[in-house]
């Protein structure tokens, strides 16, 4: 199989418009949470959540081609724009014959699918908005990145959930090492801050409420006082290349692209197995997908979405595959200060994991006041502040768990 590495980084987030951004705030301890601008809440019970701030599509597109698009798809245009400037390429000089986009996405575009229900219910079906399919189906966003950028390789939605954009980039991974492709702008990206997005986890009984007015201390994975997730948004893209097509033509190489593994739990629609065994399966996979010992992972970018079902779960997952390991590596959920961004969680994770590798940081896991041991939640989770490495981050790993069972694990190396 031929290496892959990665070249290039695009983030739009809570906690920032740019990867920079990004990583300064998780690195700081940065909570991106707040109260929830996009829509009135006086009616919900969760009034908070991770929102993009500040975001302009025509700083990165015409604002002929955002109107076209929905917000989703305008977070993943504005990553890749940022990955391919990052790893030193433009439309006019990437070999777009041998370049692919493969994204995952949880839901597609939530606003779109209101604005329209709303025209269908109050006007009927005549007076629906003519883009309302373009600009709602997942499949859009890699099509649009691919047609503003002159992508012509294969170019992908793929939809596992909350494990969307980890199981993205593992697909890309393969695309680029096989031979398929000598690039892959890979990675995630969702829009569901919206009323009906809200309003449907809130039933799900999946989000915390009781945190309103105290919005950065909401999101509290591993701690024992967390109730749920908190929304998040954005998107996250990776330039994944050859290593000797990236060595040819002089690319900056941030770290090697080693390894993924992918599992099912086969349990249940929403729960991951409280065993770990599913998850540990994907772990193991990963593991051995890298060509590494369990013990070379120094770091664990973890799904820890604060939810009371998650975080042992995924405790006892992590476990099940590095053995006595686990208490000795570094383990942190930075969804603490993005909050849950669902199909763009995995990339933008993974994009931390890439920077803790570069800058030899582990990222904290904020909030994090009252570990709960009493559901084995026990490992040395980064509580509250970054860590610098000593001798730096030679592999780390992420994990992502989505509903449905779906579970899958990235590695780099140095």
């Amino acid at each position: 199989m031929r290496k892959v590495v990665v070249t290039g980084l695009g983030a739009v987030t809570p906690l920032g418009n740019s990867v920079n951004e990004t990583w300064e705030g998780i690195k700081a301890g940065k909570s991106g949470i707040g109260l929830i601008t996009k829509f009135d809440t006086t009616d919900y019970a969760c009034k908070i959540a991770g929102e993009v701030k500040d975001f302009d599509p025509t700083n990165y597109m015409d604002k002929k081609d955002a109107r076209k698009m929905g917000l989703y798809s305008q977070y993943a245009v504005a990553a890749a724009k940022m990955a391919l400037e990052d790893a030193g390429l433009s439309k006019e000089t990437i070999d777009g014959d041998r370049t692919g986009v493969l994204l995952g996405n949880g839901i597609g575009g939530f606003e779109v699918l209101e604005a329209g229900y709303k025209k269908y219910f109050e006007a009927g079906n005549t007076r629906i908005p003519p883009l309302t399919i373009p600009q709602l189906i997942t499949n859009e966003a890699p099509g649009n990145v691919s047609m503003l950028f002159g992508l012509h390789g294969t170019a992908l939605s793929l939809a596992t959930a909350c494990a969307s954009g980890t199981d993205a980039l593992g697909v890309a991974l393969d695309q680029v090492r096989s031979g398929r492709l000598d690039m892959c702008l890979a990675g995630g990206t969702e829009a569901t801050v919206t009323g009906f997005g809200i309003g449907s986890f809130q039933v799900l009984k999946t989000l915390a409420t009781s945190y309103n007015d105290c919005p950065e201390k909401a999101s509290r994975p591993f701690d024992a006082a967390r109730e749920g997730f908190i929304m998040g948004e954005g998107a996250a893209i990776l330039v994944l290349e050859e290593y000797e097509h990236a060595v040819a033509r002089g690319a900056k190489i941030y770290c090697e692209f080693a390894g993924y593994g992918g599992s099912s739990d086969a349990y249940h629609i929403t729960s991951p197995d409280p065993s770990g065994e599913g998850g540990a399966k994907a772990m193991v996979n990963a593991i051995k997908d890298a060509g590494i010992k369990p013990e070379e992972v120094q770091y664990y970018n973890a799904h820890g979405t604060s939810t009371p079902v998650n975080d042992p779960a995924e405790t006892a997952m992590i476990k099940k595959a590095f053995g006595d390991h686990a208490y000795n590596m570094k383990i942190s959920s930075t969804k603490s200060m993005t909050g849950h961004c669902l199909g763009a969680a995995g990339a933008i994770e993974a994009m931390i994991c890439v920077k803790a590798i570069e800058e030899g940081v582990y990222p904290p896991t904020i909030n994090l006041e009252n570990v709960d041991l009493e559901h084995g939640c026990d490992l040395d989770y980064v509580p509250n502040k970054a860590v610098v490495a000593e001798g730096g981050i030679n592999c780390a790993a992420s994990g992502s768990l989505g509903f449905g069972g779906h579970n899958g694990v990235v590695i780099f190396k140095k």
